[in-house]
């Protein structure tokens, strides 16, 4: 797979998680694609922590609006009632419990369903941002992310990364398969049919738990 396929592939299945009415917060990066696979009837509310609500479809070249931007810088146009505000609602929504998933990506995650998104050691970052504060406030927490780095583990046994948070992970979608974070550990439900479970396996360092009825991951 291609990188385009693989971020097309992420995003499309991490869409199916959304449902009708939802309040959705959306990372940086590959979570951002998300919005342009929501099923038809299904009309989520998009959320940025700087201080939006109601955003919608990336502008077309030209037709930026140098004031409205997302949490990533990433320019944005607004729906009919979106609404702006302060930092300080923006956190208290979230804080408050009032976002009802989160799409995040991630530098690693663990079988706890720990979650590092923001450092590594000795490198240059631009820091945590409002992910932990997602992390504890939001109802349901979705990873869309590649299921390694260059070739290295980012599901891990235990982050060896500073954490962003522990224990709030609900779900990891790869290009391999979806897994869900269980207090057995992760649970390998849906499988991309181009791999196989030893692929899987073999890509990621924790101890996959193989779903009796997995599937093959939904589009």
């Amino acid at each position: 797979m291609d990188k385009q396929q693989i971020r097309e592939t992420i995003a499309r299945r991490a869409a199916l998680e959304l449902n009708d009415g939802d309040l959705v917060n959306l990372g940086i990066g590959l979570p951002t694609v998300v919005p342009e696979f929501i099923p038809k009837g299904v009309n989520v509310i998009l959320q940025s922590e700087n201080g939006l609500i109601g955003l919608g479809p990336t502008p077309a070249p030209g037709k930026e609006d140098k004031n409205l931007s997302n949490a990533g810088g990433g320019f944005v146009s607004l729906t009919a009632g979106a609404s702006c505000f302060d930092t300080a609602t923006s956190f208290g929504i979230i804080r408050g419990g009032h976002v009802d998933a989160t799409i995040l990506g991630a530098l690693q995650v663990d079988e706890k369903g720990n979650l590092a998104n923001w450092m590594i050691p000795g490198k240059l970052t631009p820091g945590m941002g409002g992910a932990m504060d997602l992390l504890i406030g939001a109802k349901k927490v979705i990873l869309a992310m590649e299921h390694t780095a260059k070739g290295r583990h980012k599901i891990m046994k235990e982050c060896n990364l500073p954490l962003t948070a522990e224990g709030q992970v609900n779900l990891i979608i790869t290009e391999m398969g979806v897994m869900e974070i269980t207090p057995e550990g992760i649970v390998l439900k849906e499988i991309n049919p181009e791999f196989t479970v030893e692929e899987v396996q073999a890509a990621t360092d924790a101890k996959l738990i193989i779903s009796e009825d997995i599937k093959p991951i939904k589009k």
